[in-house]
């Protein structure tokens, strides 16, 4: 079981890290066009401005390096043998909730009272 709860875990950092290479090649992109053009894209009632594309990549960059992080702390908890175990009230976390948020520091009871833990 625990082989299986790293296997997974595993992938799911992979599959994020694949994500950020992705969203970093963009974020490059369009900075990369917007030095490449003088076109005033504050103004530009065509379509969204380069700032907003940029802005709405930066946002998308921070929640998958902060769901990295989540998952390298679940896989911290594997091997600390805590995994499953609520941070909160140290009552098991379920395996539904795990299914759902493989990192899941908390159990539904206690996400429900602290919703800045997961």
């Amino acid at each position: 079981m625990v082989d299986e709860v790293r296997r997974g875990l595993a992938l799911e950092r992979e599959q994020a890290l694949a994500r950020l290479a992705s969203l970093t090649g963009d974020y490059d992109a369009v900075v990369a066009a917007s030095l490449d053009t003088n076109a005033d894209d504050e103004h530009d009632p065509e379509g969204t401005t380069i700032a907003f594309e940029r802005s709405q990549i930066g946002a998308l960059v921070r929640q998958v390096r902060h769901h990295v992080a989540e998952v390298d702390a679940a896989l911290d908890r594997v091997e600390a043998a805590t995994y499953g175990v609520c941070e909160v009230c140290g009552r098991d976390i379920g395996a539904p909730r795990l299914e759902a948020l493989p990192a899941a520091r908390t159990c539904i009871r206690c996400a429900g009272r602290a919703p800045g833990l997961r």
